[in-house]
């Protein structure tokens, strides 16, 4: 499966639309888009994953490290859209604990 990244700015950041796997495979290209937002000065980034349906270890380890960059630059990591069995993965290592999480709704 592939990764396909989209985003758009919005009032103080970014708007990232992520859709497919974010495994080892798909990552880099991950990590790729989202340094650069994230190294920016107070910056916020909302990371919609509604369209993603796997993540492995190596993509917590994406979101960990852009969530502490982001820290480091008084920026806010958001992550919305989120399927049941993705939240879980976040639960579960507690992740969402420490960062902003936001289930997709059920219709």
């Amino acid at each position: 499966m592939n990764l396909s990244v989209r985003y758009e700015k919005i009032e103080n950041g970014h708007h990232v639309y992520l859709s497919g796997e974010i495994d080892a495979y798909t990552a880099p290209k991950l990590k790729e888009a989202l340094v650069p937002l994230a190294e920016t000065k107070d910056q916020d980034i909302v990371i919609d994953l509604s369209d993603v349906n796997y993540i492995d270890s190596t993509g917590l380890g994406i979101f960990i490290g852009i969530f502490k960059t982001m820290h480091q630059h008084d920026g806010v990591l958001k992550l919305v859209g989120l399927s049941e069995r993705i939240h879980r993965l976040f639960s579960i290592t507690g992740l969402d604990e420490v960062m902003t999480i936001e289930k997709k709704e059920r219709v």
